[in-house]
């Protein structure tokens, strides 16, 4: 697995530098059989987005729509960790963007932040792909008929099996190519997800 980053880029343009570190991956994470995967505390309200924050992130290929506001997580993240908020954000269709680099997933709604967590990714042996993809499927109690394995709320990517699901997030792990995130926060994101829904994927 590739050494994550200390700051969450996206937020380092869209934030303008100043609170980069907020949707970070902590360095030094947790130890195997940690606490159980739980929200973050954190305050419910948001940061809103600069014009010229916007047009950097743009421009730096960190999005590919406008965002109004992103969830204010004022503490690192460590492996296991979600946020999800979506009160008075307005009803509209949902879109997933996923970081490689810094291991962070965020889910937008009406271009407002709703919800975000750290994330697994795929092994050097079996990437993940980055690009533009649409959810073509959900399948709820999904299992690999490739691994033999448990791939609840799964939102399959592309064709050939790539999804997001929820996976147990630790330190050390890794997947088969697919996006794994905390069962708690999957269920959420299936649950606000739609097939035909986009997936940006930058790495």
């Amino acid at each position: 697995m590739r050494a994550k980053r200390s700051a969450c880029a996206l937020a380092f343009f869209l934030l303008g530098g100043t609170t980069a570190a907020a949707l970070s991956v902590a360095r030094h994470p947790g130890v195997a059989g940690a606490a159980p995967h739980t929200a973050v505390a954190a305050p419910s309200d948001r940061i809103p987005v600069s014009a010229d924050s916007l047009r950097q992130a743009y421009a730096a290929g960190m999005i590919d729509r406008p965002v109004n506001s992103i969830l204010n997580v004022p503490s690192r993240m460590q492996y296991g960790d979600y946020r999800w908020e979506d009160k008075g954000v307005p009803a509209g269709r949902t879109w997933i963007r996923v970081d490689l680099n810094s291991q962070m997933l965020s889910v937008f709604r009406s271009g407002h932040e709703i919800g975000t967590a750290v994330i697994l990714y795929g092994a050097d042996s079996v990437p993940t792909p980055t690009g533009k993809f649409p959810v073509l499927a959900k399948l709820k109690d999904h299992r690999s008929a490739t691994y033999d394995a448990p791939m609840p709320y799964t939102l399959r990517l592309t064709a050939d099996g790539v999804s997001i699901h929820a996976s147990n997030v630790r330190w050390g792990y890794a997947t088969h190519g697919c996006i794994g995130i905390p069962e708690a926060f999957a269920a959420k994101l299936f649950a606000a997800a739609a097939v035909g829904d986009e997936v940006l994927i930058v790495g």
